[in-house]
């Protein structure tokens, strides 16, 4: 009978691995961009919809605002975006795309192929692993 304590056995510790090294294989293109992994999340919600509030930003990406706050702050001071209170509600600030964010878009269209590369797996495999991955998250 195997251990089902034994770290072997755990399905945690092989996500966790592939968690630290799917962000370490981004790592060397986003330098190229100059942005971490979290502000590359920031800015593929942008290039979708180029005006968010923070809150909108928040709930897409499962931060809380306070790890979103410094991370923006750093994506502005890089003029990747800009940070504006609402007239209206001074409690709402909107993320909007700065020119040099919206640019900074076609730098990014060869990652996810530079990426599938790096990892050596095809779209179908990454479709596979995706479509697992959601289906437990949804839960």
């Amino acid at each position: 009978m195997t251990n089902q304590l034994n770290i072997s056995e755990q399905v945690c510790f092989p996500v966790y691995l592939f968690a630290k090294e799917i962000i370490n294989q981004y790592r060397p293109f986003l330098e190229e961009l100059e942005l971490t992994y979290p502000q590359y999340l920031v800015m593929l919600v942008l290039w979708e919809q180029e005006t968010q509030t923070v809150n909108q930003l928040g709930e897409k990406l499962k931060l809380d605002s306070g790890t979103l706050t410094p991370l923006l702050k750093r994506m502005e001071h890089k003029a990747f975006i800009t940070r504006i209170r609402s007239t209206v509600d001074q409690r709402i600030v909107n993320i909007t795309l700065t020119k040099k964010g919206k640019l900074l878009k076609e730098k990014a269209t060869c990652i996810p192929e530079k990426l599938m590369q790096a990892m050596n797996v095809t779209v179908e495999e990454l479709a596979v692993l995706k479509n697992i991955i959601t289906k437990i998250l949804d839960k």
